[in-house]
């Protein structure tokens, strides 16, 4: 049951999150910097690891003159886990405390 629910949260989250980054790429000048920021976040996380010292996760090792160098396959993959794990966790304590909640709530009714 409780996975279940943390997969229903989990699935949302993505959701509203792709919902969000939606006008990055194909809406109104006035929603595109926003969308744009939230976007762009986790992909940044790619680049705090580079800094931190993992090895593999940029192209060319990270010196691509003056522009930012695109993550490799490695890097997509490591971004991709990170995050899927990260909102997973949030949806799993999401949850839980809703479920902890509705309980309550049941008792009280009785």
């Amino acid at each position: 049951m409780q996975n279940l629910r943390t997969a229903k949260i989990f699935v949302g989250v993505l959701i509203a999150y792709t919902l969000l980054s939606l006008p990055a790429w194909f809406g109104p000048a006035f929603l595109e910097r926003i969308s744009t920021y939230i976007y762009i976040a986790p992909i940044l996380a790619v680049y705090v690891f580079h800094s931190l010292g993992v090895p593999g996760l940029l192209r060319h090792g990270g010196h691509c003159g003056w522009g930012f160098c695109s993550p490799t396959v490695t890097g997509w993959v490591v971004l991709v886990m990170l995050w899927a794990g990260v909102v997973w966790i949030v949806a799993f304590g999401i949850a839980r405390l809703t479920s902890r909640s509705m309980s309550l709530i049941q008792e009280r009714k009785k």
